[in-house]
């Protein structure tokens, strides 16, 4: 699924912008965050160049997080109390409870995993969305999202240019 998205994304974008741009675009995105960023400036796709890509993935995926870690609690409020938005603030807010207690008991380390480890559904924005629903300070939250992404950082890259990277060569 993400694979299609950033497929998508990056076939309407490269008219438009430099591949790295389009890699900093997807890891804006909730969902794509940096594992579709880095998918997509691997050599299978924009090529990009790896440490280029690096940057420009982790700052894409980290830009929103402080605003997010701000505003969060606030917007959901605000959603609340708009028909159909508050379906949309109700289910954040089931998203958030349904990895609340994991997190909950493993504290800092939980998050940085959570955040961390590229699977369906986790990422920096629902590590935002768990961290304001625990109440957890700003600085602590905003710590181990940055430990979080930087560990996915790590995994995206052996996966984007390591395995897809020969892939890629196989092809060529």
């Amino acid at each position: 699924m993400i694979e299609n998205i950033v497929i998508f994304i990056t076939q309407h974008l490269k008219n438009f912008a430099t591949s790295e741009v389009i890699c900093f675009i997807i890891s804006l995105f909730p969902i794509l965050e940096l594992r579709g960023g880095m998918l997509a400036a691997s050599p299978l796709f924009l090529n990009v160049e790896f440490k280029k890509a690096l940057i420009f993935c982790i700052i894409g995926n980290l830009l929103p997080i402080p605003f997010l870690l701000i505003l969060l609690e606030h917007i959901l409020k605000w959603m609340e109390k708009i028909p159909h938005l508050d379906k949309i603030a109700l289910w954040l807010k089931e998203k958030a409870d349904k990895n609340k207690d994991k997190i909950e008991t493993a504290g800092f380390w939980g998050l940085v995993l959570f955040v961390g480890i590229p699977l369906p559904g986790t990422g920096a924005w629902t590590g935002s969305l768990i961290a304001t629903a625990l109440h957890m300070n700003f600085k602590k939250s905003f710590t181990a999202i940055v430990l979080g992404v930087l560990l996915a950082a790590i995994i995206m890259s052996v996966i984007s240019y390591g395995f897809l990277g020969v892939v890629a060569r196989m092809f060529n």
